[in-house]
């Protein structure tokens, strides 16, 4: 069995290995900043780095996509996520740019492994003292598919004891261990006989821009912001289109559709897990940030540009509140998005152009809602909003009925675990008198 080290800008390339996506660890605040980590030498990797951006499953296409504009190459799509090759720039451009992953891993090492004693030697030979201290806390975590190990949480414990005692070996002391708000994240991934290695460099996960906090502003059953962004990447939407979210909740789709308008990078708001390593380049970190948000603010000052015509309606006035909280802790100006209180049975379309409407309608086995009620939304859409495309995402593959209204396609995603279908309807215009 081997391991591949981390190596130096004049070592050999970064190794390349199976793309895998790791568990998806609890909600956790963005990762701090730990002063401790700066006392190692800057480690300089090679040139080109092996990556992995998980992402909703049935996102794969949009993000293979959304890297190779960023500038990755080697690009991958695999179930789960994407694997492609880069500059160590490139990471820190998917951490702030990017809207799909989940998060972004660097390939550390890989082996064949038979048992956990394996899994514990490949931790052991990763010169773990060059990337962080042991001052910092950590967090280990492991997924598997089709391992031969009978417990995974013992796997994860060997990886972690061999992290702690190669650290303690180097330094005479050993890291803490902390699951919810861990300075370092290490992910693993065991498929037949092959072991992974991953650094997380994201942090708590992508999809927490930071402008949403607490349950308090999450609405009714939120999707989370990648996959939000997602559902507007295969919509086919661009900024110059009309759009609509007709049941809104706190926001989320609208909100998403607004900042890629107005060209504010998703996560100008948060902090990310490279801070933590030794790899961490802040001056890197404070020159993209700060073309970042000079893109946002001459594209904000531009006024000669058409006004956005993006609009989110609900039923629920609490939920509009949100949405209006919402889109000011994302740093827009509240006329980015219209907001209305209104049933989607009685909503019109607030512009003459005809647009897109892109909506997470409540799912029956969480909100019931009678099938008359359906139909009248379905009449609406037909009456109303002639010449506009609809993408509606339900776990409810019996929607299109309800709706009385035949898909034109459907796009299997993963809405978390549950299993769901983006139905896109086209509304055909209506003869006149």
């Amino acid at each position: 069995m081997s391991a591949l080290k981390p190596a130096r800008a004049s070592g050999p390339a970064a190794p390349a290995g199976q793309s895998v996506e790791p568990p998806e660890p609890p909600a956790a605040a963005p990762a701090r900043i730990v002063v401790a980590a700066r006392a190692l030498p800057r480690l300089v990797l090679p040139a080109v780095n092996r990556f992995f951006c998980p992402c909703p499953r049935g996102l794969e296409p949009a993000l293979a996509a959304e890297l190779t504009a960023l500038g990755a190459s080697a690009v991958s799509p695999t179930a789960g996520g994407v694997g492609c090759r880069g500059p160590i720039a490139l990471a820190y451009r998917i951490n702030l740019e990017a809207r799909l992953p989940s998060r972004v891993l660097l390939l550390l090492s890989q082996g064949r492994y038979q048992g956990d004693d394996d899994l514990y030697r490949l931790a052991l030979d990763v010169r773990w003292e060059e990337w962080f201290t042991s001052d910092q806390t950590l967090r280990v975590d492991v997924t598997a598919i089709r391992s031969p190990l009978t417990s995974l949480n013992f796997a994860t414990l060997r990886i972690k004891d061999a992290i702690v005692d190669r650290l303690r070996e180097r330094s005479g002391a050993r890291p803490s261990i902390d699951t919810a708000e861990p300075d370092v994240r290490i992910a693993a991934f065991l498929h037949d006989g092959d072991a992974v290695l991953y650094a997380d460099l994201s942090g708590a996960p992508l999809f927490k821009r930071g402008w949403r906090a607490g349950r308090e502003t999450k609405g009714e059953a939120p999707l989370k912001e990648n996959l939000a962004a997602g559902l507007l990447a295969v919509s086919g939407w661009s900024a110059d289109q009309p759009l609509i979210d007709l049941f809104c909740g706190a926001g989320t789709i609208v909100i998403e559709a607004a900042q890629i308008a107005l060209g504010y990078a998703p996560g100008l708001g948060r902090t990310f897990g490279i801070s933590n390593l030794a790899i961490h380049d802040p001056a890197l970190d404070t020159a993209l940030r700060a073309a970042a948000r000079d893109r946002f603010d001459r594209r904000s000052a531009d006024r000669t540009g058409p006004a956005l015509r993006i609009a989110g309606s609900d039923i629920d006035p609490a939920a509009i509140a949100l949405a209006r909280e919402n889109l000011r802790a994302a740093g827009l100006a509240a006329e980015a998005v219209r907001f209305d209180t209104v049933d989607a049975a009685d909503a019109t379309p607030p512009w003459p152009a005809a647009g897109v409407i892109v909506s997470n309608p409540p799912y029956n086995e969480r909100v019931p809602i009678a099938i008359e009620h359906w139909r009248a939304i379905g009449a609406t859409l037909r009456n109303r909003y002639g010449g506009w495309r609809a993408l509606l995402l339900t776990s409810d593959r019996g929607l299109p009925g309800q709706l009385g209204l035949r898909e034109r396609r459907k796009t299997p995603l993963f809405n978390g675990a549950i299993e769901c279908r983006l139905f896109e309807f086209e509304m055909r215009m209506r003869a006149a008198g």
